[in-house]
């Protein structure tokens, strides 16, 4: 089948690069190195050019080859890429945001193959904490556009970190971002609870439902500040081994990111039900996430997949770059 459209997923320290054939199925797909703080720097020969600009060098290496083989394809691009250090910033938009706005405001920059790459925007939510997103606006239109019964729900994208995104008659509304990966990370490695820890393949479940159930206790009120340090008080009084501590942490965590998130949705929803939760994204952490959700009380959780490059494909479509393909449906 031919090939109709490449798709850029490119952040901070990874490119991913997608062949989309008619729908948006993919053909190939390709993960390389080379976010945009991690560029190539070896100068080399690129449409007759000695060319030393590392997005260039960047974009030659993923899909050069394909660009070469599909002369003409439309190339549209998500993430950091669109960021004031990306190749071409691409400014937020405000919420609520939908994917007809989003894709009327691609930003475009000119390669040296003389190939426009159209650079999705990120989002923007005005408050007296303002929040953005870049990359995730994506991904949250790729679920709303192949779950298009979505009317009210919470679609979920853990990571170093994670967004909570309130979708409404096919809108992204309101969000939330949670540091909790970052966190994770830096508690682990770079104070007193990394000396006790020792890492394993294998995932301690009770241990991790422990430190949830922590979290959600009364203790828990007091937030994450006070309860990190029984990681290290658990070890000191044999409750908790050295293998389980790194589990009961990110347990503890992703708890109080729960504890935290449920409040503020039944403080702004009323006495309406808890809503439906997709989750996007690894999915050893959307299973951490699932397993820790239903301990909260979330029952209506389930996984979406290849939600970026749907929600890049539905964009272009948005965008008017998908002339040569038949409308869907």
């Amino acid at each position: 089948m031919q090939a109709q459209l490449i798709a850029l997923d490119w952040g901070t320290t990874s490119l991913r690069a997608y062949l989309l054939g008619p729908a948006g199925q993919v053909q190939q797909m390709r993960s390389l190195a080379c976010g945009i703080m991690q560029l190539p720097s070896t100068a080399r020969q690129i449409a007759d050019q000695l060319c030393v600009d590392g997005f260039e060098l960047a974009f030659d290496e993923a899909c050069g080859d394909w660009l070469d083989a599909n002369p003409g394809i439309p190339v549209i691009a998500c993430g950091m890429v669109g960021s004031a250090q990306g190749w071409c910033e691409a400014p937020y938009r405000d919420t609520p945001a939908s994917l007809a706005a989003l894709g009327t405001a691609l930003q475009v920059v000119q390669s040296v193959r003389g190939v426009q790459v159209h650079i999705v925007p990120g989002v923007i939510q005005r408050s007296t904490l303002p929040n953005v997103m870049r990359g995730e606006e994506t991904q949250v239109l790729g679920v709303m556009q192949s779950h298009p019964h979505l009317n009210d729900c919470l679609i979920g994208l853990p990571g170093s970190h994670s967004k909570w995104v309130q979708v409404q008659d096919g809108c992204l509304m309101h969000f939330d971002t949670f540091m909790t990966g970052e966190l994770y990370a830096a508690v682990c490695e770079h104070t007193i609870l990394g000396r006790t820890q020792q890492h394993s393949e294998q995932f301690d479940g009770l241990a991790f439902e422990r430190g949830v159930r922590v979290a959600l206790s009364p203790d828990g009120q007091l937030g994450p500040l006070s309860t990190l340090f029984s990681a290290r008080t658990l070890g000191l009084t044999g409750q908790l081994t050295p293998v389980q501590q790194p589990d009961y942490v990110s347990g503890l965590l992703i708890g109080h990111e729960l504890s935290s998130l449920g409040r503020a949705l039944r403080q702004r929803r009323g006495d309406q039900p808890l809503p439906a939760i997709i989750l996007i994204g690894n999915s050893q952490l959307c299973e951490r996430y699932q397993r820790a959700l239903q301990v909260c009380g979330f029952a209506d959780v389930s996984l979406a997949g290849q939600a970026t490059e749907q929600g890049l494909w539905h964009l272009a479509q948005a965008a008017g770059l998908l002339h040569h393909t038949q409308p869907e449906g």
